[in-house]
């Protein structure tokens, strides 16, 4: 899987940590190294319907996938567990 720089992409899995579920799209900012050897991650940036920032993390890159002309966009309401 080839990615790039500032695309789109989807999440394979919810982390609940954030409130955020599989198939949530961010933008992908930067690449980095794990820094103890296990495996490398990548900065996203998720924002909501109309464009304004939600949150910045870092995820392994197992849990990104490029977006596919086979998709569909659809959107949820953010709901904050407690």
């Amino acid at each position: 899987m080839t990615l790039e720089l500032y695309q789109e992409i989807a999440l394979n899995r919810d982390l609940s940590d954030y409130d955020l579920k599989a198939g949530d799209i961010a933008t992908l900012l930067d690449f980095v190294t794990h820094p103890s050897g296990g495996e490398d991650g990548c900065v996203l940036e998720f924002f909501n319907a109309v464009g304004e920032s939600l949150t910045v993390i870092t995820v392994p890159i197992s849990a990104i996938e490029r977006l596919r002309a086979d998709e569909i966009l659809s959107v949820r309401s953010l709901v904050k567990t407690p």
